[in-house]
């Protein structure tokens, strides 16, 4: 599969998520824009601020007439936990095996505490109802981050 590139379509996939369901991208679109956020790991500092900055703007996103969809390697389990821990309003999808990552091109090689670790980098893609890919945002710092995507949302 290639990765996707702004102006066309997003080829399909599914993905297991929070609430005991598997989410189909082609089940998702016609009504609503679509929200996918890339993050590294359930309950780390940065992704706990991202998660509640798009939790803290939901109703703004919504009204945009947005769906957000986080998505990270974390099991399902792990995703429920932290889904609960802080009351995000959106589901979490599950990519295991890194097929919805590979896609959109997220991972990549980081280093931590001085090693190399392949892992995901904090990406942001909105997706219009027909199933385009608008616009993109890598390397993602969280501060400010909701705010590009809602100005975004409303050129759509």
């Amino acid at each position: 599969m290639s990765q996707v590139e702004v102006g066309k379509p997003v080829p399909d996939f599914t993905l297991p998520a929070t609430g005991g369901v598997e989410l189909r991208l082609s089940d998702l679109l016609g009504s609503q824009h679509l929200v996918l956020y890339f993050y590294p790991r359930d309950d780390t500092p940065g992704c706990t601020t991202e998660g509640r900055d798009f939790t803290e703007h939901y109703a703004r996103l919504t009204e945009a007439g947005a769906t957000v969809l986080g998505i990270s390697r974390d099991g399902i389990r792990s995703h429920e936990r932290f889904k609960d821990k802080y009351g995000f309003p959106f589901q979490l999808l599950s990519d295991e095996q890194e097929t919805v990552c590979e896609l959109f091109g997220v991972m990549k090689q980081k280093t931590m505490y001085g090693k190399p670790v392949r892992g995901i980098e904090r990406s942001t893609f909105l997706v219009d109802r027909d199933g385009i890919l608008r616009h993109e945002w890598r390397k993602v710092k969280v501060p400010g981050h909701v705010e590009q995507v809602l100005a975004a949302l409303k050129t759509l």
